[in-house]
């Protein structure tokens, strides 16, 4: 691949990877110990990720079991759940938290399908703007040492790029939504 596609190639994969991560982030009808990835815990003083501080498990399909490494966390990690916009109240019998997801009603499942699609859209709209400084980009490169013809070829392989983003994109998009509305 050319050294000057490279730039763009690595742009738009940031933007697929921050995509998949946001699409864990949406719950579906079953426990995904994804939820918990942005919950920090202070942890003598510190911000620290949930994950850091705690064995996280899903011992059934709607639960997730949270098991602090020091009995004395969980508390803190009670109250970080609490502060979180997960929107489900934690259960602890003084060694472990649990966290019960209630089933998803159909109105919420739709609003969660709506969601995904708005993050699908917004990372088309970031692949569509890597695309755009590409090739102004490479408008900027005539009249130096690169015939227009390459700089024609840099511009279609930049949206054969863009091109299959989008549809990798919109892949994601249809598996996650698949993965919500199913009951």
């Amino acid at each position: 691949m050319n050294e000057k596609l490279e730039k763009y190639q690595s742009k738009m994969e940031k933007t697929m990877d921050s995509l998949d991560a946001e699409l864990a982030g949406i719950r579906a009808g079953r426990a995904n110990p994804n939820v918990l990835n942005k919950i920090m815990v202070e942890y003598y003083g510190t911000p620290t990720p949930l994950q850091q501080v705690a064995n996280v498990s899903v011992p059934e399909p709607r639960m997730i079991q949270i098991q602090p490494w020091e009995k004395s966390m969980i508390k803190e990690i009670t109250k970080a759940i609490q502060t979180s916009d997960l929107g489900i109240n934690p259960t602890n019998d003084g060694s472990s938290i649990r966290l019960i997801f209630p089933e998803l009603t159909e109105e919420r499942r739709k609003e969660l399908a709506k969601d995904v699609k708005k993050k699908g859209e917004a990372a088309k709209v970031a692949i569509r703007n890597i695309r755009r400084d590409g090739n102004d980009t490479f408008k900027k490169l005539k009249g130096s040492d690169i015939s227009e013809d390459e700089i024609k070829d840099l511009e279609d392989d930049l949206q054969k790029m863009t091109d299959k983003y989008i549809k990798k994109i919109d892949g994601a998009v249809e598996v996650k939504t698949k993965e919500v509305m199913t009951v």
